[in-house]
């Protein structure tokens, strides 16, 4: 076998390889015999039908099944013999296949980048700082009480937080447009559903009251035809309704699985569970900021390939988080992905350099530890563990979200840290800050 490598612009390679065209034939051959002996033909006993009638109804099936097979074979030997590490399936291009000469053909793929990482110095990271405090859990329990709370019809005017019920067409320049109609629309007030001027149009009408408003169309509005638009919405107000909480009684807080059904029980529970997402949300933060300075520090060539087989990945995860089947799901577009995709790529093969180079391998007792955190915010702790130490696939995902811990822990030890001190509410819903 001759192999010659050509090595051309970014990550792309190609590798021509001559195999001699006696393995062909062997390997036809004896395929042509295999076929011969097991097969059965008409007007012949079993394994003595002529190799030449054979070659005659299968030869080119057969030799062009031996040439895949081949070119497979002596791909993966010239990619060993060379040392090259291939990201994705390569294409292979017949250059010469005439019967009876060597086999000449062209490999073409992708490599996976050669990366040295720089700038870990030079990442900044501030590490939130933040407490559960009284009014924090205080605020969490009113929360649980409006996922309880109860709407009943008023006879008064519309409020900041009343529900509505609506009916209401929408015009620009006395036109309807698209999507600006609805009938018997529920209308949780307060929430930021609808468009600016909307929702105080309503506050102050009663039931039955029909009126018109005049809204603008935010500029970064997702409708291009509707940005900036001046509107004006005709409603009709159906009903107005007033929230009733529930109180705080050995009934409500035992729904939450505090057996004594006290305040002071309830208060403890919700404290312990907000305690453990802020741990988890000061760990996502700092390995957010980690990555975010390594990805801006290094600037990799990424294999299309790797980035295709992401988006793949994705795809499939839309569809079945939508409830879809992907055997008859419509496809959607690679575009939708492709920035998410890549990212995640880059992502992966700077954390797999970090890994590489600092010699790293999966901590058992940090391997345990994520087990227990996890296992704890269930009924049953012990199970759960048990259920993970059994599961093999569960447990090397396990570790493999222990590999990466240790290589953000790797990335921090070399980064600026610095402490920021920041409420809870802040660090847990960012945007509303």
């Amino acid at each position: 076998m001759q192999v010659t490598v050509e090595t051309t612009e970014g990550l792309e390679r190609h590798l021509t390889i001559t195999v001699p065209a006696s393995n062909i034939e062997d390997a036809v051959t004896a395929e042509l015999r295999n076929i011969a002996k097991n097969r059965r033909f008409d007007g012949f006993r079993k394994g003595k039908v002529p190799l030449k009638m054979v070659s005659r109804m299968y030869g080119k099936a057969v030799r062009m099944d031996v040439m895949g097979e081949v070119m497979q074979r002596h791909f993966i030997e010239a990619i060993i013999k060379e040392k090259i590490n291939p990201a994705g399936a390569p294409s292979f291009t017949p250059v010469d296949n005439e019967e009876g000469k060597d086999l000449v053909f062209k490999a073409s793929f992708e490599v996976y980048p050669e990366i040295e990482l720089k700038g870990l110095e030079s990442i900044e990271v501030a590490k939130p700082k933040a407490e559960v405090k009284d009014e924090d859990v205080a605020e969490m329990i009113d929360t649980l009480r409006k996922q309880q709370a109860e709407w009943s019809e008023i006879d008064a005017a519309a409020e900041e937080k009343s529900r509505v019920t609506v009916d209401f067409t929408g015009s620009i320049d006395g036109e309807e447009f698209e999507g600006g109609k609805a009938e018997g629309f529920a209308l949780e007030m307060g929430q930021g559903r609808m468009i600016p001027g909307f929702e105080d149009g309503i506050v102050g009408k009663k039931a039955g009251d029909e009126f018109a408003i005049d809204v603008n169309f935010p500029e970064d509005y997702h409708a291009e035809n509707l940005k900036g638009k001046a509107a004006k919405f005709d409603i009709k107000l159906h009903k107005v309704e007033a929230q009733e909480l529930p109180e705080l009684t050995e009934e409500f807080v035992q729904r939450f699985g505090v057996a004594d059904g006290s305040l002071d029980g309830l208060k403890a529970e919700v404290r312990k569970n907000m305690e453990r997402e802020l741990k988890q949300a000061v760990k996502n933060n700092i390995k957010e900021q980690a990555i975010n300075g390594l990805v801006e520090q290094n600037d990799i060539d990424v294999p299309a390939a790797l980035i295709e087989q992401e988006i793949n990945v994705l795809r499939q995860q839309a569809v079945q988080r939508f409830g879809g089947n992907a055997d008859n799901a419509p496809e959607l577009p690679a575009e939708l992905f492709q920035e998410q995709a890549k990212r995640r790529v880059v992502v992966g093969l700077l954390l797999g350099e970090v890994i590489k180079s600092e010699e790293l391998k999966a901590d058992d007792e940090r391997v345990k530890a994520l087990i227990s955190e996890m296992a704890s915010a269930y009924e049953d702790p012990a199970e759960v563990v048990a259920y993970y130490e059994n599961d093999q696939k569960m447990m090397d995902n396990m570790r493999n979200v222990a590999l990466e811990e240790q290589a953000i822990d790797a990335i921090l030890g070399k980064a600026k840290v610095s402490e920021k001190e920041q409420a809870f509410s802040e660090l847990m819903n960012p945007a509303q800050a």
